[in-house]
């Protein structure tokens, strides 16, 4: 691997703010003496954002990738596609500054401990509908997956790459919210998870892009998405399981035969 973190950073009109939570992202994780390298994907801004991203033109440490308007999951996910093949680790964030890189530390430190570690949003404060929402999309994910990750689709989380590149080659690419499959996955996978409280501001720039009616109508195509996507994790993760059981098998075999052989 070319480095040991990769970030994710999606961007859709975020020009009033997203300079500043670039700096801010490259302050902190220079000061964790990290070999990282930031993926910044504006996707189809409409506003100054492609402006805005230009002033890091020079530095070796963010790379931006300007594409035609998808959407924020099959965003996330081409980011996680390209990060999973550079670093070792990789960590996706959004770019409003509702979550600082402040937290970012408390994961950090102890990435040796586990496969993947989250940033639940604490303190959030949500309207009744998005309260639901939010609640569904957890029954959700551990009915057909599992309990593990305490907010499943927060956008602040640690991944290490090799197990993120098996989950996301089984989600396509057109996903609404694949946090939600992903927090899934690594759950039936049996993946080492550490939850941990981030703060949670308000938005303090620009604004929601998902509204009344069409949040519903994207909640459900959420949750049609998730369940269709089930089999092909519980395909992955029986294949996974069956794999590390063989090669247990192996090791206690050749325990066996040395024990034998020393006899």
């Amino acid at each position: 691997m070319s480095h040991e973190l990769a970030v994710v950073m999606p961007v859709y009109n975020e020009q009033e703010c997203i300079r500043d939570v670039v700096v801010s992202w490259l302050d902190v994780l220079s000061r964790q003496d990290i070999d990282f390298q930031m993926i910044v994907l504006n996707d189809g801004s409409s506003d100054g954002t492609g402006s805005a991203l230009e002033g890091f033109s020079g530095n070796q440490r963010v790379e931006v990738v300007t594409q035609p308007n998808s959407g924020h999951g099959p965003t996330i996910l081409m980011g996680y596609r390209k990060a999973a093949g550079i670093a070792e680790w990789v960590f996706q964030c959004d770019s409003d500054n509702e979550m600082t890189p402040d937290g970012f530390p408390a994961l950090w430190e102890r990435r040796h401990e586990f496969d993947a570690l989250f940033g639940h949003r604490a303190g959030r404060t949500q309207s009744p509908g998005r309260r639901l929402i939010s609640a569904g999309s957890r029954l959700t994910v551990q009915m057909l997956f599992g309990k593990g990750v305490t907010d499943v689709n927060t956008p602040y989380r640690l991944i290490r790459s090799a197990i993120l590149r098996e989950i996301v080659d089984q989600i396509p690419p057109d996903t609404f919210a694949p946090n939600v499959i992903i927090s899934g996955a690594l759950a039936r996978a049996g993946a080492r998870i550490y939850n941990h409280p981030v703060p949670h501001e308000h938005r303090k720039t620009g604004s929601v892009s998902i509204m009344k009616w069409k949040l519903w109508k994207s909640a459900f195509r959420s949750f049609w998405q998730t369940l269709r996507c089930r089999p092909r994790i519980e395909n992955r993760a029986s294949r996974r399981r069956c794999t590390d059981s063989t090669r247990t098998n192996a090791m206690a075999d050749t325990d066996s035969s040395s024990q034998r052989a020393a006899r």
